[in-house]
Formats: structure tokens, C-alpha cells, sequence
């Protein structure tokens, strides 16, 4: 399959971008028309009414068989979000469906398509803007923040005993596709130790092989990072 990108979000061409894509868990062979929908739409409301996703902050994105994604639209409320809330992408960014006319692609698109073009077995990839990934974000001065080594980390793929494992961490531009070429760049050079990302001030991204494991990642790590938060108040008492 030959892949094109935009010279903003081209990866580079190493092995670690050239696998091929081979989808076979249930959730993954899902049509290309309402179910990844209504799965988003469902787990939009549910972050948003964890307060992950407040006002129009945050996408989420499913891809489809033809290596297309779904991604919510740019400006629509997570609480309030219909079938008509959405976009569908190739894998070079263009809007190739969409329900309304109106609809305009999320600002983090390019992010998602990083995701997917380093990541070939993912199928789902979540971005939040909650208030303790922000908080996190600003804990470390350089690329990385070291995470404790709970039980939780299981859950991310990490089974070593008294795991030292690090999460990366991504300078906010505003030119989002500045973003993407960072994650393209550091990711093909040195892959990361669990599938998440943070954003400085910017929220935190993850991703996985099926929706039901990125909405498993994501309440794993926003669990981590409240737990990082309150062991910095306890030292501090």
C-alpha cells in the first residue's frame, strides 16, 4: 500500500512505519458508517461528563477498514455530539465524508494521522483535555515524566517488576500539524514505552487496537496522573 502525507505530518520511512495493516478483532472490522459513530458518541459523553472533554475541547477518532478515520468535528459539544457531528478522512488528512456540510475536520487531525500511519494495528486513538493531564504536563522541565510503578501499568503493557517506564512529552504550538511532525519524528526514532502522549498544557493522547482498549488506556492513565498529583500534595505536607 502506498501511503502519502502532507510535508507537515510526513513520517519518516523506516521499518517501524512500513508495517502492513492487519485488522481482525471485532471491533476493528466495524462498517464505515454509523457504528464507529455511535461508539464516539457514547464515549464522548461519558468523558465529557467525567469533565475530560469540557465544551467543544478534545477528539476522539476510529479508524475504518480502508484505513479512513471517523473524527469528531471541529466546534461540537462531546456532551451533546449526533451522527452528524463527524468527519471522515483518509489517511493524507482530506474529507473524503461528511454528514453536514458545514463540518470542518478537528484541529488535531494531523495528530491522529501520525498516530495511525507509525501505530498500523491501531484503530482507535482519544485526545482529552482534562485538568490533571495538564497538570502532569507541567511537572518536568525536559521530554519526559517517569511514572510510578503501580499495578496499573499492567494495563498499559508493561509487565516488569518495579517498571521504571516514562511518558513522553510534546511542546503545544499553535500550528497543530508542528505538533504531529514532533510525534512523526521522536516516535520513529524512539518508540514509546506506552501508548500515550502528553501535550505540555495541551491534554494527553492515547491510543490502541480496539476502541474498547483506548478508553481502557485512557481512564488508566488519567488514574496515574491523579495519582501523581496527590503524592506531590502529600510531600508537601
Amino acid at each position: 500500500m502506498t501511503r502519502r502525507f502532507p510535508p507537515q505530518v510526513r513520517p519518516r520511512k523506516t521499518p517501524f512505519n512500513k508495517q502492513h495493516i492487519t485488522l481482525t478483532c471485532h471491533e476493528c472490522l466495524i462498517p464505515m458508517n454509523k457504528v464507529p459513530r455511535q461508539i464516539l458518541i457514547a464515549t464522548a459523553r461519558q468523558f465529557y461528563q467525567q469533565g475530560w472533554m469540557m465544551g467543544t475541547a478534545g477528539n476522539l477518532s476510529i479508524r475504518n477498514r480502508d484505513d479512513s478515520f471517523w473524527i469528531t468535528a471541529s466546534g461540537k459539544s462531546k456532551g451533546q455530539l449526533t451522527e452528524q457531528d463527524f468527519v471522515r478522512v483518509d489517511s493524507e488528512g482530506q474529507v473524503i465524508e461528511s454528514p453536514d456540510p458545514d463540518n470542518r475536520p478537528s484541529a488535531e487531525t494531523s495528530i491522529h494521522q501520525v498516530i495511525y500511519s507509525l501505530f498500523p494495528k491501531v484503530t482507535a486513538c482519544y485526545h482529552v483535555h482534562s485538568i490533571e493531564s495538564n497538570l502532569v504536563s507541567t511537572f518536568a522541565v525536559r521530554d519526559t515524566i517517569a511514572l510510578p510503578p503501580l499495578e496499573m501499568l499492567k494495563g498499559l503493557g508493561v509487565w516488569t517488576e518495579n517498571p521504571q517506564v516514562k511518558i513522553t512529552i510534546f511542546e503545544n504550538h499553535l500550528e497543530v500539524p508542528r505538533i504531529a511532525q514532533d510525534i512523526s519524528d521522536r516516535f520513529t526514532q524512539n518508540p514509546p514505552e506506552i501508548p500515550a502522549l502528553l501535550i505540555r498544557n495541551h491534554g494527553v493522547t492515547v491510543w490502541a487496537s480496539s476502541p474498547t482498549a483506548t478508553q481502557n488506556h485512557l481512564e488508566i492513565v488519567e488514574y496515574i496522573f491523579r495519582y501523581l498529583i496527590a503524592a506531590r500534595q502529600v510531600s508537601e505536607w
